[in-house]
């Protein structure tokens, strides 16, 4: 089963990688348009909104309950970190756009208006950019669909969630089954083909069969794309204290590993391809803005606590830089304000950083690494020389877990939900194969890694 260890792994690298998408994969994913042969001009952006009404008992993600109205303060900060980030990325087009957070459906349309407008005046963004717009489903983010679409945004990413009103209570949502279907309704009348729905299994009190039973209901109304999560917990939460003390139990392994091939078995037969470990899609309606991330392209990251990854070329920078922003709303807004950004952390990424990330990420999608997309950022090394003598590896093949073939490296239907236990392996036998070479290198005058300037320090 995907466990956390490896989502918190793919979440800390999930934020844009380098270079092109792979044009040769099969299934539900097509190669994404492009605004220019020189990708390394394009990137994505994310957008984080910080702010949330009430913390759900199982999250730790950066969002802060707020009662003080900031909206214009925050919109003239995110425009202008946007604006800066930009210019010193040098990137000419923008092929996607995702607000997430927190609870971005909080945030007033004009808001997410003034952002694509402040971006759009500065690179090119393609009439076909995908727009996303994660909405919780309550009455307040139903109401304000249509007046965000008229800002831009054409694709709804839902938190359902659950479809059991206990449920919901226990995750500390602030919605119930209802109000999910009716957003869902609603969302698909004003973007047919684009919306998203996000659901959780494992939940306390939770069975095999309950699970399908509400899986099944979903598919009747969802759209064209389910994400599918397992709850997990994490220190520090609510839920992580009830468990602890006793109050809740979650499902055993044994339980939520049938969940998840259940789901991934009726999500199949009524038409969603698996693309990727937890995102399923028919009719090819693919998040092209996560494909970003699992295919290796640049991604800016803008607002408290985004992270980014990009080449600096406004500075002359021609190496990656890993970007992490400063994670609270008001320190980051009045850095934004004193600098022009708000960056708090600055990481060179060496060469075996980068192929990590390419094998962490490239790894989830279901189509795998093709060798022609490896050889884009490792020319002088390619999958079956780093891969194809290992032992481990070999037993991941023999086992029917792994494919190495012609094509590329990829996980078999299989071998997908065991991809965390194999990364590991794969991961040291990346390095043995890389790190010699690089202190090779490092001897011959190579470059190697390095820590930036921070913002504070600049």
């Amino acid at each position: 089963m995907i466990r956390h260890t490896f989502r918190q792994v793919a979440r800390a690298l999930s934020h844009g990688q380098r270079c092109l998408s792979d044009t040769s994969g099969g299934g539900v994913i097509q190669s994404e348009p492009s605004c220019s042969a020189d990708l390394i001009k394009q990137a994505s952006l994310y957008v984080h909104w910080p702010y949330c009404l009430r913390r759900c008992s199982y999250c730790n993600f950066n969002k802060y309950i707020t009662r003080e109205n900031k909206d214009d303060i925050m919109t003239q900060c995110l425009q202008r970190e946007t604006e800066t980030l930009l210019r010193l990325s040098d990137v000419t087009c923008i092929s996607s756009v995702f607000f997430g957070g927190g609870t971005p459906s909080l945030a007033h349309p004009s808001i997410i208006a003034a952002v694509l407008d402040t971006v759009s005046k500065q690179v090119h963004i393609p009439q076909t950019a995908e727009i996303t717009l994660e909405v919780n489903p309550t009455p307040e983010g139903m109401s304000k669909l249509e007046d965000f679409c008229h800002a831009g945004v054409n694709r709804f990413s839902i938190g359902v969630q659950s479809l059991q009103n206990e449920d919901l209570k226990i995750l500390g949502r602030d919605h119930n089954w209802q109000q999910a279907l009716q957003t869902i309704k609603q969302a698909i009348s004003l973007c047919p083909g684009r919306v998203s729905v996000d659901v959780m299994f494992g939940r306390p009190k939770q069975t095999v069969e309950s699970w399908e039973n509400e899986l099944s209901e979903l598919l009747k109304v969802c759209d064209h794309h389910v994400s599918l999560y397992q709850l997990t917990l994490e220190r520090g939460t609510q839920l992580f204290k009830q468990v602890q003390q006793g109050e809740l139990s979650l499902p055993a392994d044994d339980v939520t590993s049938e969940m998840y091939q259940c789901a991934r078995r009726m999500l199949q037969q009524n038409g969603f391809l698996q693309y990727e470990v937890s995102n399923f899609a028919r009719h090819n309606a693919v998040s092209h803005h996560n494909l970003s991330y699992w295919r290796g392209r640049q991604y800016i990251g803008v607002g408290p606590g985004a992270h980014g990854r990009f080449v600096l070329q406004g500075e002359g920078g021609v190496t990656r830089e890993a970007r992490t922003q400063t994670l609270e709303p008001d320190v980051w807004m009045c850095e934004v304000q004193q600098r022009g950004h708000g960056t708090r952390r600055r990481i060179q990424l060496g060469h075996l950083e980068l192929l990590e990330e390419v094998l962490v990420m490239g790894m989830r999608m279901t189509e795998g690494i093709h060798h022609k997309h490896w050889e884009l950022f490792s020319p002088d090394l390619g999958l079956m020389e780093i891969f194809g003598t290992s032992t481990e590896v070999q037993e991941f093949l023999q086992s029917g877990k792994l494919i190495l073939d012609e094509r590329g490296l990829r996980c078999t239907f299989d071998g997908l939900a065991l991809l965390d236990s194999m990364l590991p392996a794969l991961l040291v036998e990346l390095e043995g194969q890389i790190s010699p070479r690089l202190k090779r290198d490092h001897h011959a005058g190579g470059e190697t890694k390095r820590r930036l300037p921070s913002q504070d320090d600049t």
